[in-house]
């Protein structure tokens, strides 16, 4: 048993001149939903297709289980469950077929447990893939990744295509896996599912990694937003220095809060207000803030 189900040390991966990822490093404990953020082109697919063994770092290391990624690739896939961005299956296959061919390339009889997900996730595995939604595809993708009882699961934007309902099923499942011990990295665009799914979060943006943290923390750290809307003529001429503004009117402010709350509280105290909201960001406006400013992307793997 290790300390770490997932560890990436110093890692860089590059395709010639272009960067994938860079010096990254991350330590995930055994039973963590982890989210792993980051627009199109951040290098979050890079270090997905590195953890599974099908891309070999350029420096650096990353293990799953202890075991290397890359030279000891054959052994982590017995206890590593995946799902890919683009998912693809043989257009003949049925769901049944599907639980028998994996099963005997991995060497177990995955059909029981197969069934017990299909049934969960309201999957029909008689019908063929080439008769399948792009949703119901997603749906027999993600119960081929969990079917063997994997100890980690790596899924790249695995609530693609899937309706609401499936989407919260499919969140039950993964909390009930890590509270078991089973390790979820887990990649996504949909903020506010990470934010309801997840305890910790990796923001990665230009291939590095440039938070990572428990969400609490970041909403600690994160500035809080404010709104005021001032009784007739009871707008100050100025804001006090704790606050930076982005809409400043005689009607109304709003922008973000330095610092603790009390000074903000105190002076208003001393304003005529109609109506004040002071409250933490979400994911959404968290993630954002990451972005501020960033120079265009280039073009990445």
């Amino acid at each position: 048993m290790t300390s770490s189900a997932i560890t990436i040390e110093s890692l860089t991966r590059r395709y010639g001149s272009r960067r994938g990822v860079e010096n990254i490093n991350l330590s995930i404990p055994p039973g963590s939903l982890y989210g792993f953020l980051g627009p199109n082109g951040a290098g979050k697919t890079t270090a997905i297709r590195v953890l599974l063994g099908f891309l070999r770092p350029t420096s650096g290391r990353a293990t799953v289980l202890g075991l290397d990624c890359w030279s000891q690739s054959a052994r982590i896939k017995h206890d590593v469950g995946a799902i890919p961005g683009d998912l693809r299956l043989w257009p003949w296959l049925t769901g049944r077929s599907a639980l028998a061919l994996f099963g005997r390339i991995r060497g177990r009889d995955i059909r029981r447990r197969g069934e017990e997900l299909a049934e969960e996730l309201s999957l029909d595995l008689s019908v063929p893939v080439r008769k399948m939604s792009r949703g119901t595809r997603q749906k027999l993708g993600l119960v081929l990744c969990m079917a063997h009882q994997p100890r980690v699961l790596i899924l790249d934007e695995p609530t693609t295509a899937l309706d609401p309902l499936v989407q919260d099923r499919l969140r039950g499942i993964l909390r009930r896996l890590a509270a078991g011990g089973v390790t979820a990295f887990f990649s996504s665009h949909t903020l506010s599912e990470v934010e309801d799914l997840c305890e910790r979060i990796a923001i990665v943006r230009e291939g590095r990694i440039v938070a990572d943290s428990t969400l609490d923390a970041l909403k600690q750290q994160a500035h809080h937003e404010v709104f005021i809307r001032w009784a007739p003529g009871g707008a100050p001429h100025q804001a006090p220095p704790f606050l930076s503004l982005s809409v400043h009117t005689p009607e109304c402010w709003r922008g973000r809060l330095s610092g603790p709350v009390g000074p903000l509280v105190r002076f208003l105290g001393e304003c005529r207000v109609d109506d004040v909201r002071i409250a933490r960001p979400d994911l959404e406006e968290i993630f954002a803030r990451y972005y501020e400013n960033a120079p265009p992307e280039r073009g990445r793997p």
